[in-house]
């Protein structure tokens, strides 16, 4: 059997992990189990709430954890139950949503096992298709309503924007102070308002100390600019092919094929294992 060399790899989902048809390769999937089979373990770090990704880890034959809504969550995934967890503040969690009423935004706000959504459109029906969770509709009054009505303290707050005006959108976002929380794009349609305490970053130190792995024999692997705390706290920083400009310039390694093209077994086939 061969051997392993970073006994822990930290994967992004989407855009780096799976096409963009929603499918992984069997390549992706035979790399995947015959690294876990030699002994290392290999996990996915994901924007998705729960819901859009324990299937998703299960469908792969992956055990062990799963950390979700940008490391605010991480789940075993056999169970699923919580092994940790940050959320927003009811307070903050109002006031994002307030200020992206005021822009005008397709709004997303995230429990457990549930997110909530203020406008049912064509781009609503995509997203629902791509993580494989429906949205609770809250079209009766403004979303920050519900919010205060219902007490909820979320794991993230997301607006779904045009590709063309997400750098504007979160820099109009960016000018308020939310208290304890970070702006980030998770996509070019998609910005985030996250708990700046939780991150990738912080979700690969808890799975380094979960296994037993020193950070730097650890890889972390992503495409956009949310995965920047994994790649910068990894022991090796993958970016593919594909990846944000931002990504690649913190990446220890750039990859020269795209997750269309079976990035990540790339990856393990040529860091998982030693070249011996």
């Amino acid at each position: 059997m061969r051997k392993i060399n970073y006994p822990l790899i930290v994967s992004d989902f989407d855009g780096t992990l799976v096409k963009r048809d929603g499918t992984i390769s069997e390549k992706n999937r035979e790399a995947i189990e015959k690294y876990v089979a030699a002994g290392g373990h290999f996990a996915i770090s994901t924007g998705r709430m729960p819901a859009g990704i324990l299937n998703r880890a299960r469908e792969l034959g992956l055990q062990g954890m799963v950390c979700c809504c940008q490391g605010a969550i991480i789940l075993d995934i056999v169970s699923g139950n919580v092994l940790s967890e940050g959320r927003i503040s009811h307070e903050t969690t109002m006031q994002a949503c307030e200020k992206m009423e005021e822009l005008g935004l397709h709004i997303h706000v995230y429990d457990l096992w549930e997110y909530y959504a203020n406008i049912e459109d064509k781009h609503l029906a995509y997203y629902e298709n791509a993580v494989r969770a429906k949205a609770q509709r809250i079209l009766d009054r403004p979303i920050s309503q519900f919010v205060k009505e219902s007490g909820l303290c979320s794991y993230k707050i997301l607006a779904m924007v045009d590709e063309k005006d997400n750098a504007r959108i979160k820099a109009e976002l960016s000018k308020h102070e939310f208290e304890g929380c970070e702006i980030t794009k998770s996509a070019n349609n998609l910005i985030e308002i996250v708990n700046t305490k939780y991150s990738k970053g912080t979700a690969v130190q808890a799975l380094a100390k979960h296994y037993g792995v020193p950070l730097e024999k650890t890889v972390g692997i992503g495409d956009q600019l949310n995965d920047l705390p994994m790649i910068r706290t990894a022991g090796l920083g993958v970016a593919v092919k594909n990846a944000e400009d931002g990504l690649k310039a913190a990446a220890d390694y750039v990859c020269d094929l795209t997750h269309e093209e079976d990035a990540v077994a790339f990856v393990i086939e040529n860091f998982g294992f030693t070249q011996e």
